[in-house]
């Protein structure tokens, strides 16, 4: 049988990103997410009221699967109105998944490969895709017509904070190079920024 790992324990590996969802409730009408790859990382809910994470991990299911260990993970560290819905699909992203299409307002890729392309179809119009540059996610989201940039998340330990403004300065290639997004999707890298962040928001068209 899978391990038993919990949100606690993911914490401590990866720091706590509540402040990060926590920042996005505040400067955008965000109530219903979709995190892909989410393994054990239950900081959306913390801030939203309705998200589905989809893993294919054994361990991500088995936590989901105690509805009471979720609910007691956690308990008073939701925002009001937060974490009311807390659905996983143990499932592959990149195939389909038993979901509405345009029936969330931000899709979030953190660190699990090319979400966008395989669930750009649940994200409504107007909504939001945060991204970062892990296996090229961000790089393919810039060069998406369909997709603007809104705001930028910079990352100190467990602080986060969300800017919008000169977002001109960013996503500009460090080197000359031709933004191709076949050549990232078959490398798995992003492009080489002269200015970092922890991850992008972009808003859809």
């Amino acid at each position: 049988m899978a391990r038993l790992v919990t949100w606690s324990q993911d914490r401590e590996a990866i720091g706590d990103r509540s402040g990060l969802f926590a920042a996005l409730a505040d400067g955008w009408p965000i109530a219903r997410a979709l995190y892909p790859g989410s393994y054990v990382d239950l900081s959306p809910s913390a801030a939203f009221p309705s998200v589905v994470y989809v893993d294919s991990d054994p361990r991500a299911a088995r936590f989901f699967a105690d509805p009471d260990l979720v609910a007691s993970e956690l308990a008073g560290r939701t925002r009001p109105g937060a974490g009311r819905e807390v659905r996983f699909l143990r499932a592959d992203f990149t195939q389909w998944l038993d979901l509405p299409a345009g029936g969330v307002d931000l899709v979030i890729s953190l660190f699990a490969g090319p979400v966008w392309e395989h669930c750009v179809r649940y994200l409504r119009p107007g909504g939001w895709l945060l991204a970062d540059t892990s296996h090229g996610d961000a790089s393919l989201a810039a060069l998406d017509p369909t997709l603007q940039l809104a705001a930028v998340v910079h990352q100190r330990d467990d602080r986060y904070r969300v800017a919008t403004d000169q977002l001109d300065r960013l996503l500009v290639p460090m080197r000359q190079q031709r933004a191709d997004a076949e050549l990232i999707r078959a490398s798995g890298r992003g492009i080489a920024y002269t200015r970092t962040a922890f991850a992008y928001l972009f808003q859809r068209l």
